[in-house]
């Protein structure tokens, strides 16, 4: 990216002001932020001072910076990051044209030649004031290559008699036409128009018609008899059938013991079933559980913390036997208090380690 500069200070104006219309469409710009965040307006404020004054010298950012309360060093680096900002003089037609790939292979090294001979060099003003222009990166218009942004307006499709003509036009004050200079309208291809010609295509014809050749080619499949299959090898339905309950009665309901000609519960024996404190609990024992369950401490230590002031164990022969049981416990009967510690070689299965 080239460096941006201000322009020197012999070409520099003396002060800037807004004008009267400028200065009210700059305080209706700074109206649409809310409070504390009027230097959100700086970008606009920074283009109308460029269009009043033709380019945007030193004391315009200067005067921006004021209105909104900023320090000029943000303003400044504002003006010059944004390569739409001109900082030095152009001329009343600002010609900038576009140098990238599309626009190159399309003849734009073409155009430049144009450029150089009428204009001059870059960046350099006519005489007269008229005109000057800046080879600048890609403006957007690639269907249209070459082209040439003057002030606002793009023209593209150019050849080297184009641009020449559309300079002598704008040089006598003659009226141009933004746009393709070719004949065509838009970006739409050029010459002869080969795609998009069936009248069908606009006239609503072709609306749903994929649905209807979709319809046409699925064969048509009927329901009715899966929904009535009664045979043996007949598919079955996807729901009940119509003589087939989709749900069943509760068996011991008030409505099914009617129905099977028994007498209803009697309401005491609801209460007694319902009450939670008469009911009886099944604890596992010898009769109805063959392995009795085993004690609920566990048997299984590990070293003690330091803390609570109590000393740590050692690391090496102070864990009981796996599975042995603590002292005063009955001993297990399902074996586990023989289990080997295997930390210590000279453990026996339900013997603490020696010391």
């Amino acid at each position: 990216m080239s460096v941006r500069r201000l322009a020197p200070a012999e070409i520099q104006p003396a002060s800037f002001a807004f004008s009267e219309e400028n200065g009210r469409w700059s305080e209706g710009e700074i109206a649409k932020y809310p409070e504390g965040r009027q230097a959100s307006a700086v970008i606009p404020l920074l283009w109308q001072a460029q269009k009043q004054h033709g380019w945007l010298p030193k004391p315009a950012i200067e005067a921006v910076a004021v209105q909104l309360g900023m320090p000029i060093i943000r303003v400044m680096e504002v003006a010059t990051f944004y390569t739409m900002f001109n900082l030095e003089p152009v001329g009343r037609w600002f010609v900038q044209l576009c140098g990238t790939v599309p626009c190159h292979v399309k003849g734009a090294l073409d155009l430049k030649q144009v450029l150089l001979e009428k204009v001059g060099d870059e960046r350099h003003v006519t005489p007269d004031g008229n005109f000057s222009w800046l080879e600048v990166e890609c403006l957007g218009a690639c269907c249209n290559a070459p082209m040439v942004q003057i002030n606002d307006d793009y023209y593209e499709d150019l050849t080297p008699d184009l641009l020449i003509g559309l300079l002598d036009d704008l040089a006598a004050g003659r009226e141009v036409k933004p746009g393709p200079q070719a004949g065509r309208r838009s970006s739409e291809p050029e010459g002869e128009v080969k795609t998009l010609q069936d009248e069908a295509l606009f006239d609503g014809s072709l609306v749903g018609a994929w649905r209807k050749r979709f319809e046409a080619s699925t064969p048509k499949t009927s329901e009715a008899p899966a929904a009535t299959a009664t045979g043996d090898n007949d598919p079955k339905p996807g729901r009940p059938a119509a003589n087939r309950p989709a749900q069943s009665s509760a068996a011991d309901g008030p409505a099914q013991r009617a129905a099977d000609g028994k007498e209803p519960i009697p309401q005491a024996a609801q209460d007694r079933a319902d009450d939670s404190s008469k009911t009886s609990a099944v604890f596992p024992g010898s009769s109805s559980n063959p392995n009795p369950p085993q004690s609920s401490k566990s048997y299984v230590m590990t070293p003690s913390k330091p803390e609570d002031g109590r000393a740590a164990a050692g690391s090496l022969g102070t864990t009981p036997v796996s599975g042995a049981p603590g002292e005063g416990e009955p001993a297990r009967r399902d074996g586990s208090d023989t289990k080997p510690v295997g930390a210590d070689k000279d453990a026996s299965p339900g013997v603490a380690p020696k010391e």
